[in-house]
């Protein structure tokens, strides 16, 4: 009964207050607005940043940025083509790369992107990487963090607005956020993307990398890279929120052609 009244809360607001995914075009429930939740992101990523070390001055760390800048170009672009820049209004990117044997990347609202040192070898080159920072900004541009923020603040505290949530229960807010984009270790958990989100991710990234100059191809390669390396003794904290199987690598196979469409090789 009480999954049944859930199911039906959770329809009643996907229809009053849904967006719509770039691209796929999927209906998604969107109870929060970005003004809203770029404040809180803002806040969470300088806060990462200050209990973090922050490299900025070697080669990787600007290669971190200069795929991170071609991806953005990339995404202004073809948001522009679409008559769709407004879905960017509020954007404030920023691309760091942080000393963490962690294998992990991660893109919050706002364009906030973090790649931790310990997924360099796994990307392995510029195009790996691209492959790695095209998804996690595609999950960002998708609001896929909206989605599951919407859900969380539906399932949790009865749909209400995000501001109302900081202020009856800030502590418990935040901690939903950071348990939401995978900052919440202090929490014990890290909520994974659900398949679809991942595929949507896949398509979204796909294209924007290749609309930055990276052959699409590249993700095939990365994600056996990622594969072999969850063959050692610990699951790479990637694929706990990202996690992979044939199906994925095989949609990813199928989604490659159309991605090739918008390859725009760099000179």
């Amino acid at each position: 009964m009480k999954k049944c009244l859930l199911f039906m809360l959770y329809a009643f607001f996907l229809l009053i207050s849904c967006s719509t995914v770039p691209i796929t075009g999927r209906q998604q429930l969107n109870l929060v607005s970005s003004h809203e939740l770029n404040a809180v992101s803002f806040k969470s990523y300088n806060d990462f940043l200050s209990q973090h070390k922050v490299i900025g001055s070697t080669e990787q760390a600007q290669i971190v940025k200069r795929v991170g800048r071609r991806i953005q170009t990339a995404v202004e672009q073809y948001f522009a083509e679409n008559n769709s820049s407004a879905r960017l209004e509020g954007y404030e990117w920023e691309f760091n790369l942080v000393d963490d044997a962690t294998i992990n990347a991660w893109c919050m609202p706002g364009g906030k992107v973090v790649v931790y040192t310990g997924i360099l070898p796994i990307a392995k080159d510029e195009p790996g990487l691209a492959v790695v920072m095209g998804h996690e900004i595609a999950h960002a541009v998708a609001n896929h963090g909206n989605e599951r923020m919407s859900q969380s603040l539906l399932l949790n505290m009865g749909g209400v607005a995000l501001a109302t949530a900081l202020s009856a229960k800030p502590q418990e807010t935040k901690n939903l956020f950071l348990t939401i984009y995978g900052l919440g270790s202090q929490v014990g958990l890290v909520l994974p993307y659900s398949r679809v989100q991942e595929s949507e991710a896949d398509h979204l990234g796909l294209i924007f990398m290749a609309m930055a100059g990276y052959d699409p191809n590249n993700a095939l390669e990365f994600m056996q890279r990622m594969e072999n390396s969850a063959k050692g003794s610990a699951t790479p904290q990637f694929l706990s929120t990202h996690p992979s199987d044939q199906t994925r690598i095989d949609n990813i196979k199928k989604l490659i052609p159309e991605a090739m469409k918008y390859y725009r090789k760099q000179q």
